[in-house]
C-alpha cells in the first residue's frame, strides 16, 4: 500500500509541472498511447514505429520514477499511477488539439458545421441576422441551428454553442453574457382601453407567454421609482411561442409581454408601441441572454469566434470584460 500512494503522488506532483517531470509534449505523447491501449496502435496513429514509442514511454516512466503501463502480449494497461497521471495528460491533450485547430482555422477561415441551439425569440429576432453577416465572413461555415427552451447537455446533444437566458449557467459551461434586456408591455398603436398603470391589465386581453391560459399573478417594477405592482389576470391567449403572440399583438388582438430586443423592429415601424411606459415585468430566468460553450479546450475556434461577433454587434464589449 505505501508503495502505491507514493507512486501515485509522484505521478500526480509530476503531472503539475514538476521541474523533472515530463514537459508537455511528452504528455500529449502519454495520453494518445493510452487512448490507442497498445504500442502497436498508438505507433500506427503516430506515424512511428513500435520501438520508438516503447522507448519514449520508457523515459516517461524514468522521469517519473514510477511505471505507467502494465505490458501484456497484445495490450498494455495503466497501472494506479499512470490512471492518475492520465487525467491531467488529457488536458495537455485537448488543449493542444485546440491550439492546432485555432491555427488551422485562422490561417485559412473558419470551416466545417457549427451546431448552435437558442430560444426562438433570440434567435428570430437577433442572432438569425447575425448569422447571415457572420457565415459572410466565413463562407466556408455550415451552421445548423437549432430552436429549444429546454436545457441541452452541450458534450452530450453534440452541440457547440448554445444562447440562453438564465442567470445560473451549468458549471460544467463557460458563459459569457451577450445581451441584457427587459421584458415590457406592448401594444397595437391604439389599443383600446388604454394603459395607465399595471393594475390596468386585470381588464385588458393579454397575450402571455406559457402553457395554460389560466389566471396567474406577475409581479412589475418601475424603472425610476422601484416601485412593484402585483397584477392577477387572465390571459386571452396564451402560446409557446412568442413570435405568434407579437404577431397577434400587431394584429390588435391584445397586449403581448416581451423582452425588448425582439419588438425593437415593431418599434421603428410603430406596428407595436410601449403600452405601459417605464415598467418592466422581471423573469426567473433573469435579464440576460448568455453564450454557453464548452471549457476552452474543447469548443471550437468557431464558436468562440460566433460569441465574439454577437458580443461586439450587441455592445457587448462596452458592458462586460471580454473574456472569449
Amino acid at each position: 500500500m505505501t508503495t502505491r500512494r507514493s507512486e501515485a503522488a509522484r505521478a500526480s506532483s509530476l503531472g503539475r509541472g514538476s521541474p523533472a517531470g515530463p514537459d508537455a509534449g511528452a504528455l500529449e505523447f502519454f495520453a494518445r498511447v493510452a487512448a490507442a491501449e497498445s504500442f502497436a496502435a498508438a505507433a500506427r496513429e503516430l506515424g512511428q514505429t513500435r520501438a520508438a514509442v516503447s522507448r519514449r514511454v520508457a523515459q516517461i516512466e524514468a522521469q517519473l520514477g514510477v511505471p505507467l503501463f502494465a505490458r501484456h502480449t497484445r495490450a498494455v494497461g495503466l497501472t494506479e499511477a499512470g490512471r492518475r497521471l492520465l487525467a491531467r495528460a488529457r488536458f495537455v491533450l485537448e488543449a493542444a488539439e485546440a491550439a492546432r485547430r485555432t491555427l488551422r482555422t485562422r490561417a485559412s477561415g473558419l470551416a466545417g458545421t457549427l451546431r448552435v441551439t437558442t430560444v426562438p425569440v433570440f434567435g428570430q429576432a437577433v442572432l438569425g441576422p447575425l448569422l447571415a453577416a457572420f457565415q459572410a465572413r466565413h463562407p466556408e461555415l455550415q451552421v445548423e441551428l437549432r430552436f429549444t427552451g429546454r436545457r441541452v447537455d452541450l458534450l452530450r446533444e453534440d452541440i457547440d454553442l448554445a444562447f440562453r437566458i438564465t442567470e445560473r449557467p451549468p458549471e460544467d459551461c463557460i458563459a459569457q453574457p451577450v445581451l441584457r434586456f427587459a421584458v415590457g408591455a406592448y401594444a397595437a398603436p391604439g389599443f383600446k382601453p388604454r394603459l395607465r398603470r399595471p393594475q390596468d391589465l386585470a381588464r385588458a386581453r393579454c397575450l402571455v407567454f406559457g402553457a395554460a391560459a389560466e389566471a396567474q399573478t406577475l409581479r412589475w417594477r418601475h424603472d425610476a421609482s422601484g416601485e412593484h405592482v402585483a397584477v392577477e389576470l387572465r390571459p386571452c391567449m396564451s402560446a409557446d411561442d412568442l413570435g405568434t403572440l407579437q404577431a397577434a399583438a400587431r394584429a390588435g388582438g391584445g397586449v403581448v409581454f416581451t423582452p425588448d430586443f425582439a419588438v425593437r423592429d415593431d418599434l421603428a415601424r410603430g406596428t407595436l408601441v410601449d403600452a405601459l411606459p417605464g415598467w418592466r415585468l422581471p423573469i426567473p430566468e433573469g435579464d440576460t441572454v448568455q453564450a454557453l460553450t464548452l471549457p476552452l479546450a474543447v469548443a471550437p475556434e468557431a464558436a468562440r469566434a460566433l460569441v465574439r461577433f454577437v458580443r461586439e454587434a450587441q455592445n457587448g464589449i462596452d458592458t462586460f470584460s471580454d473574456a472569449a
